[in-house]
């Protein structure tokens, strides 16, 4: 690999990362059908991927992994940067890793979408009623006015318990079941359940955790592995990993400029913990082999849009149906439509667990109603479209929060969304 040129020991406000000068040598492809196969040109595949390219050169991401299928078929499967000894804080001389399509990353809250996915599959199986209060499968729950919440109140981020106590964080107890139902217990609502749209950004994971556990018996790992991904082979894709894959995953680096007041104390309330302070936390091995339903998912590109592949498929995949079409449909009702989220600070448009598309305010691009999916910390995004028969993930391993550049992040998603015509018959038809 060519060395990577020294920079300059002076103060970079930005944070940026260093950019070989031949991308090449940093990129890694996996298999790809012909574009045509899926009803797309290579002119556009390679748009798209130009597009994500110079998402890369923003120097705010140390890699960037992105898969796109369409109709099923992986027309763009590629990885570029390194997963671990590029960040700004690494010594010029530090070891290198390449990232590769098979470099698993943490996806943050878009793990959000696997718990979500979750909870409708044993509510599609009997197990677990949407709109039943959350005491009727954790009793003692049913205190400080939060009888009323329902476990579709929690799904929606719409329960009024956004935020835990600092102790929740705490690496060392991440595994001790008994000490996290305390602190949901003992959480107060601001609000009334239902009333305010407020991003749960750790503790909703948790309560739908603790639910999968009590109708199950099994721990929310455990069932996801049972039921979805080995009977669909995935290698990755669950709630942290095995400890002797830790060192494999993708180390998490804060770039870009800092944040100031107001907006650092705004995402101090959202995440609960300050930004530097979170990404040495989910970079911990602890946390990289613990159960975070809320944060800490670890999959690939390819393994994230194949999940969302799953959804706009209906639920079955290579013969083996998970989950029925109408449970899904059911999972992507509109529950907040593009309302202030108090805790985000900017309007969203959630269902029973996912982030939905719209016309013109969308993550996913223009004309986008009926997409769904679900954003990560800070610039990783996993999504299905069926209207364009599209299923995505990219993932990066650079935490900026804004950064001149930012707009190439969301013109890459609104470049594959461009690139891809729509369907003649959605595979989901919603």
């Amino acid at each position: 690999m060519p060395t990577i040129p020294r920079l300059p020991l002076v103060p970079d406000p930005l944070r940026r990362v260093r950019i070989p000068d031949e991308l090449e040598s940093v990129t890694t492809r996996a298999a790809e059908v012909d574009p045509r196969e899926a009803g797309m040109s290579e002119e556009s595949v390679e748009r798209i991927w130009k597009a994500a390219t110079d998402v890369y050169r923003s120097g705010v991401h140390p890699a960037l992994q992105i898969c796109l299928r369409r109709e099923g078929l992986v027309v763009l499967d590629r990885a570029i940067g390194h997963s671990r000894g590029n960040g700004r804080a690494d010594p010029p001389e530090s070891e290198k890793t390449p990232a590769t399509t098979e470099t698993p990353f943490v996806v943050y809250s878009a793990a959000k979408a696997v718990t979500a996915f979750v909870v409708h599959m044993l509510a599609d199986r009997g197990l677990i009623d949407i709109d039943a209060p959350v005491c009727e499968y954790i009793p003692e729950y049913d205190c400080h006015n939060k009888g009323e919440i329902t476990i579709g109140h929690v799904l929606a981020h719409r329960a009024g318990v956004p935020n835990l106590p600092k102790e929740a964080r705490d690496l060392d107890r991440m595994d001790d079941r008994e000490f996290l139902v305390r602190l949901l217990v003992e959480a107060k609502p601001f609000a009334r359940p239902g009333r305010f749209l407020a991003y749960h950004a750790v503790s909703g994971g948790y309560i739908l955790g603790e639910v999968v556990h009590r109708v199950t018996g099994k721990d929310i790992r455990q069932v996801l592995g049972e039921e979805v991904l080995e009977p669909l082979r995935f290698r990755w894709s669950n709630y942290g990993v095995a400890a002797e894959d830790v060192a494999q995953v993708a180390l998490n680096y804060v770039t870009g400029p800092r944040t100031l007041p107001p907006l650092s104390t705004l995402l101090t309330r959202a995440l609960g913990t300050p930004l530097d302070q979170l990404v040495e936390l989910t970079n911990d091995p602890r946390f990289l082999t613990g159960i975070v339903p809320a944060a800490n998912v670890v999959t690939t590109a390819n393994e994230h849009s194949r999940f969302y592949e799953l959804m706009r498929r209906g639920g079955e995949m290579d013969g083996f149906r998970v989950i029925r079409p109408e449970a899904i449909r059911h999972a992507l009702t509109e529950q907040s439509r593009l309302e202030i989220d108090l805790s985000l600070g900017f309007p969203t448009r959630f269902s029973y667990g996912l982030m939905l598309g719209a016309k013109l305010i969308s993550l996913y691009g223009r004309d986008t109603d009926l997409a769904f999916g679900h954003l990560g910390f800070t610039n990783m995004l996993g999504w299905a479209d069926p209207e364009r028969a599209l299923a995505c993930a990219v993932l990066t391993n650079g935490k900026p929060i804004l950064y001149p550049e930012l707009p190439r992040f969301y013109g890459l998603i609104q470049r594959i969304t461009s690139e891809a015509p729509k369907a003649e018959a959605p595979a989901l038809a919603l």
